[in-house]
């Protein structure tokens, strides 16, 4: 079932820099209507409706319990959730996010939701849960690991069929209480790329994802259900004639802007409906977000503004694309195991089938012979019946092969623990089984869940914030509903009163054409700011251009023994753009010979060079005559055209279930008992499992 993307907007207090300027609040709001109103120099005033709006006056802690909570809950239960923070820079964003630890009321969400997840975890019954997080930063258009070692690892996006797209070496560490995850966090916000502008001294230069990946299943039922919630940090539009960016902070707000105008752009296009291409990829940050605008994530956004005059223009924007966004559209489901999933697709197929036999379709009756359509429907149902069967069927006995593999395994077991214990205890036994045990006792300790199920106060606490968000969700929809009836289908008691609702009711939207039409002047005097905010990077952006373009020229001279490089116009044709890492991938040069830019110490090089060239030819004929030496001896119109039986093809199936067995060890022992597993591991052993199927299918054929 769709649901739309839900906006709440936050108004920050004025900043003492905002205070010193002598700015005036141009920002009121409506908590019971959910409507914001930015009044103009000219006294026209703007309203749009949110689902949520919080003043200067606020707390971290209402924006939470009326919005967030819900979602977080969900995510318990297996559905995806993305929280991100949007606005201009200095405006609050980081501080929605991440809070103050100092006064309670002001504690961010990202905290928050710390203690609610474990809370969750801890209170449910029947189930056990591995939670792990991941924290990335986007910088410059480059993805880095926030909580690893290598500060200058830069990371790939990559797609997978089954999981769609995902940071590729991005690592995921395993967490059991608040205190582990607010260990990370700190560690990754050390990391970050933050700066001093002239609006802000602690901007975030950056955007940041903190991810928490909740994975639960069910003791009794055996389900397993993977929920996963984003917490992004945006960093903040910005004009460079106030945030006086030069030098790397203009580098950083240029990427910024591109960053979140494809972001704009992605909105725009999901709002519109008319355009077949979403422009996902003309960022990162639009690539990682893919799922929660338009895909299966349910998605918070908080539009954070400044109540200053002085921000008018940034202010309005924000507020129209935070309007935008209440339109896009979502397909949020659970994540669940794909077994329990295709048996629930079964029973829901049946049903339908059985409803469309009872019921029938009235518009053929009213054409074609009853019984003949009858006997129609019957061999349809029949036939997908059967079908639907031999591929349950077919479930059935795969899951009753993996149960009979584990009770193998668990003979196995129980075996070899019988002969260790009839066994003289040596010490190499001894140790083994020492060794054994204490992995046992890490693996499970990784597993958390129902630690507080008895605690009946933790439970009703839940609930009751639970449906207190509901209830005053439902009371700003009751508070529109109301403000939005008709005054034509009111009854009066006389022509007069009519009359009156029926005027106020054309000043109103007198008032609200006159406020259009200023709005169509204001976007565009503001498409005309933007263009020439766009023209003086493009003129920056060609001034580096020809830089670069001259340093070429002085080089070429140093290029021409090599073909490829002397010929730049061949290199420009032959070269392809990648959009994963977002580079050019150049031809490799056929020259064997590279030419090298002259050093600083021709004399004392030179020799080296000679000899490392006289050593490379040497190798060279050594691996030539060790492969003129090998091919006398084989017979090639044999290997040449060998048939490939089965058997070989069984090898190779044999051979990649032994990688996916390495894979899966290395996750189980060496990831979960260290608490650091990483993405690549993860999607690559779902390649191998993917393609096992498939040639088994192959040989059966």
């Amino acid at each position: 079932m769709a649901e739309s993307v839900r906006v709440v907007c936050r108004c920050r207090p004025l900043n003492q820099r905002e205070i010193d300027l002598n700015s005036s609040i141009c920002v009121k709001m409506d908590s019971t209507l959910g409507e914001v109103s930015i009044y103009g120099s000219d006294d026209s005033v703007k309203t749009f409706t949110f689902d949520g709006v919080y003043y200067t006056d606020s707390t971290a802690e209402q924006v939470y319990n009326d919005i967030v909570y819900p979602l977080v809950e969900n995510v318990v239960e297996g559905y995806n959730g993305t929280v991100f923070a949007y606005g201009q820079t200095g405006s609050g964003k980081t501080f929605s996010m991440q809070g103050n630890d100092k006064i309670s009321s002001q504690i961010g969400i990202v905290p928050r939701s710390f203690e609610h997840i474990f809370d969750a975890v801890a209170t449910t019954t029947d189930s056990k849960f591995i939670v792990k997080v991941s924290y990335v930063e986007i910088y410059n258009e480059d993805l880095k690991d926030l909580l690893s070692n290598d500060k200058n690892l830069k990371l790939e996006i990559k797609e997978n069929p089954e999981n769609g797209v995902y940071v590729s070496g991005l690592s995921m560490h395993i967490v059991h209480n608040i205190g582990d995850c607010q260990k990370l966090i700190q560690q990754g916000n050390s990391n970050r790329h933050v700066g001093a502008t002239l609006m802000n001294n602690d901007s975030s230069r950056s955007h940041s994802i903190f991810t928490l990946y909740v994975e639960g299943i069910n003791s009794k039922t055996g389900c397993l259900r993977m929920g996963k919630l984003n917490l992004v940090d945006l960093a903040g539009s910005e004009r460079q004639s106030k945030t006086g960016a030069t030098g790397d902070r203009f580098k950083e707000a240029t990427k910024i802007n591109l960053s979140l105008s494809a972001l704009g752009n992605v909105i725009s296009a999901l709002v519109d409906g008319k355009s077949k291409h979403i422009p996902y990829r003309d960022s990162k940050l639009t690539r990682l977000l893919q799922d929660s605008l338009g895909g299966n994530t349910k998605t918070i956004m908080i539009a954070c503004v400044s109540p200053s005059d002085n921000n008018y223009d940034e202010t309005l924007s924000t507020l129209r694309y935070a309007n935008r966004a209440k339109n896009i559209k979502n397909k949020p489901k659970i994540n669940e195991d794909p077994k329990d999933a295709l048996l629930r697709e079964y029973q829901e197929e049946i049903e339908r089938l059985k409803a469309f036999v009872k019921h029938g379709d009235s518009r053929r009756k009213s054409i074609v012979d009853i019984e003949a359509e009858r006997q129609k429907l019957r061999k349809e149902y029949e036939e997908s019946m059967k079908k639907i069967r031999q591929e349950y069927e077919n479930e059935q006995k795969s899951k009753a092969a993996l149960q009979q593999e584990l009770e193998n395994l668990k003979k196995q077991y129980e075996k070899a623990s019988v002969a260790i214990n009839n066994e003289e205890g040596s010490d190499g036994n001894i140790e083994y089984v020492a060794e054994t045990k204490k992995k046992i006792e890490m693996l499970e300790k990784q597993m958390i869940g129902g630690e507080q199920a008895n605690n009946e106060s933790l439970k009703a606490t839940r609930k009751k914030r639970l449906k207190d968000a509901e209830t005053k969700m439902q009371r700003l929809m009751d508070a529109l509903d109301i403000r939005a009836d008709d005054p034509l289908l009111h009854v009066y008691n006389n022509t007069h009163e009519k009359l009156e609702a029926l005027t106020k009711q054309y000043k109103q939207q007198c008032q609200k054409m006159k406020m259009y039409e200023k709005e169509i002047k204001d976007i565009q005097s503001e498409f005309e700011i933007d263009r020439l905010d766009y023209l003086d990077t493009i003129r920056k952006q060609d001034r580096q251009l020809k830089l670069l373009n001259q340093i070429i020229d002085k080089a070429q001279n140093y290029f021409k023994k090599d073909p490829l490089l002397s010929n730049l116009e061949k290199l420009k044709k032959n070269s392809i753009w990648d959009d994963n890492n977002d580079c050019w991938i150049l031809p490799e040069s056929n020259n064997s010979g590279t030419t090298s830019l002259p050093s600083a110490y021709k004399a004392t090089n030179k020799p080296q060079i000679e000899n490392s060239l006289l050593l490379k030819e040497s190798n060279d004929l050594k691996k030539l005559k060790k492969k003129l030496e090998n091919s006398t001896s084989e017979n090639i119109s044999e290997t040449y055209f060998k048939n490939k039986l089965t058997r070989n093809v069984a090898e190779r199936i044999k051979a990649d279930r032994q990688r996916f067995d390495t894979v899966n060890s290395y996750l189980l022992d060496e990831g979960l008992s260290k608490g650091i597993i990483y993405t690549d591991d993860i999607y690559e052993s779902n390649n191998l499992m993917r393609k096992k199927p498939q040639r088994l299918e192959a040989l059966t054929k």
